[in-house]
């Protein structure tokens, strides 16, 4: 009998190496830059602390994977945004838990 698994475990996300740097340039080219660039960096300091300190990249590929989607998805954003939505029949989730106290 062998030990080895009989299927191939998939492989994690794993960005290019230099998708860090080319995600920043992205950020500090879009509208939201002052806002975006520094929590990017804080973001990514963070993660890179964790990663000495587990000697794991995950947290690394998570800030990058994470920063990706959100500047993918914010031309969608900004055009609900600027549709003038309607979101008068929100339903604020702390309102009703105070009502069932």
């Amino acid at each position: 009998m062998s030990a080895q698994p009989d299927h191939t475990p998939g492989t994690p996300y794993a960005p290019a190496p230099g998708a860090p740097a080319e995600l920043l340039a992205q950020l500090r080219a879009d509208k939201r830059a002052d806002t975006w660039v520094p929590a990017f960096e804080r973001e990514w300091a963070a993660a890179l602390e964790e990663s000495r300190r587990t000697f794991s990249l995950a947290p690394l590929y998570a800030v990058v994977q994470n920063w990706q989607g959100r500047l993918a998805s914010a031309p969608a954003v900004d055009a609900f945004i600027a549709s003038g939505y309607d979101d008068s029949d929100f339903i604020d989730m702390t309102q009703l838990r105070g009502r069932r106290r």
